[in-house]
């Protein structure tokens, strides 16, 4: 098989398409990655990399703070800081990235793909086919609110949040989620002036109300004004950056960051040729089938499903398990990636504190109409008070009754994301809690409030 015929086209070359040629590489056939962008993707370049790097230098310093006799500043250097963070992306480079895909047996087409028809890809004008499969996995783009002015306004996207080359004087974040309270403390503690405003009470109005609490609070420790209950309707550009004004608002910075959310990317791409809805998202099965085609194939955020890299890099294995082998046993295999795809998705907040979160919350398990017990409790074990001085922390443990298995874990403190995937095995696994009791936890680590769940629980 030569020139523009191939086994497989995978079209988009982010993590989530980089793991589904990998699989099908690895298997013999011949994959072609089709990406217009650097290849590596949002996570690389503009998401997930660059904004854990502008974050981790603040938590050290913060953490350092809380254990007296730590010779530590007060304050970070923007310049290492952005620096550290370079070097993250590559310097925005994705020659590295390249090599990968090379010598893993992947054939790299630069361009923008689109469905031409059955198993074929127009890359800006270059048509390809694929004796096998396509796959769609062009991720998510910024879901842009109606505000007047919106348009003529210079702002910023998380794009330009995380690849920013100095610290905005003061900035001015629209959304309350992941990437707006993530952004907030980056640049707050960079010594921006930040304000963050929310429609809401709170900011993570989807974890645990405990959560978003927490968040806040560091929030506003770091010296975020957080506007609540506020609706935004009309931005303008004025002397010195923008002006967002509204019911509950109005608020002037140098820059002002829109994070209200991001939605599939499947405009432009062909997919109405096929029945579907351009910047809707893929229907796809837990084998990642588009629904009514079966050559066609698709993972990650352009599927709806959970818009993490982690959970995309997964579809991406599996799709590209089902392409290779040509089927797949739907019992036990759908039956686990059902599980851990809609049920069982591990999320964290990278905020000081942390929020991390897996599976249902108290009230999405109620809402599935689940017999519930919810146990809550303080971070308060020796691990915790040895960690640092004066921590503050909570965690809820969601069991449904009717099993004596968890369905949902929330944990929220300082560096608490490393104690996720327990909870994340224990969901996916079906773990009792009567089983999960003879689990024993290491002595001192901050991983004794499992212990103190199962005890406050009753076991």
């Amino acid at each position: 098989m030569t020139g523009d015929n191939f086994d497989v086209i995978v079209i988009g070359g982010g993590p989530v398409g980089e793991n589904a040629a990998a699989r099908t590489a690895a298997a013999g056939l011949r994959t072609a990655l089709v990406e217009a962008d650097l290849l590596g993707g949002e996570c690389s370049y503009w998401a997930c990399m660059p904004s854990k790097a502008l974050l981790r230098p603040g938590h050290a310093l913060a953490a350092a703070k809380r254990v007296p006799g730590v010779p530590v500043g007060d304050r970070l250097d923007p310049a290492a800081v952005l620096a550290r963070r370079d070097s993250f992306t590559s310097h925005w480079d994705d020659a590295g990235q390249v090599s990968w895909a090379e010598g893993a047996g992947i054939v790299v087409v630069r361009g923008r793909g689109s469905l031409a028809g059955e198993r074929r890809v127009d890359v800006d004008g270059r048509v390809l086919t694929a004796s096998r499969a396509v796959v769609v996995c062009t991720g998510s783009e910024v879901s842009l609110p109606p505000l007047d002015g919106l348009d003529s306004t210079p702002h910023w996207t998380s794009r330009e949040a995380t690849s920013a080359k100095e610290p905005p004087e003061s900035l001015v974040v629209l959304g309350g989620g992941v990437v707006g309270v993530e952004m907030a403390q980056a640049w707050a503690r960079l010594g921006s002036e930040v304000t963050l405003v929310l429609s809401g009470e709170r900011p993570l109005p989807k974890f645990e109300a405990f959560a978003g609490d927490l968040v806040a609070e560091g929030l506003r420790a770091d010296g975020v004004r957080i506007v609540t209950g506020a609706r935004a309707r009309a931005v303008a550009a004025v002397d010195g950056g923008v002006r967002l004004t509204g019911d509950g608002v109005d608020v002037t910075a140098a820059h002002l960051l829109v994070a209200t959310g991001r939605k599939p990317a499947t405009t432009g791409i062909g997919v109405e040729q096929f029945g579907f809805e351009a910047g809707k998202a893929l229907p796809v099965d837990d084998a990642g089938r588009v629904r009514g085609v079966d050559w066609l194939y698709a993972a990650g955020d352009v599927t709806g499903r959970a818009m993490l890299t982690h959970q995309g890099k997964y579809a991406a294995r599996a799709v590209g398990t089902a392409i290779a082998t040509g089927a797949v046993d739907p019992e036990p295999w759908t039956a686990a990636v059902a599980t851990a795809d809609h049920t069982a998705v591990p999320q964290v907040v990278f905020t000081d504190p942390e929020v991390a979160f897996v599976g249902r919350t108290e009230a999405q398990a109620r809402e599935a109409g689940l017999d519930v017990r919810v146990v809550d409790l303080d971070l308060a074990v020796a691990g915790s008070s040895l960690h640092a001085d004066g921590y503050r922390g909570k965690a809820r443990m969601v069991v449904d009754e009717s099993t004596r298995t968890l369905v949902g874990v929330t944990f929220a403190g300082p560096d608490t994301a490393e104690l996720l995937h327990a909870a994340t095995v224990a969901i996916v696994g079906g773990v009792t809690v009567d089983r999960l009791w003879h689990a024993v936890p290491a002595y001192p680590t901050i991983s004794e409030v499992w212990l103190r769940l199962l005890e406050a629980y009753g076991l």
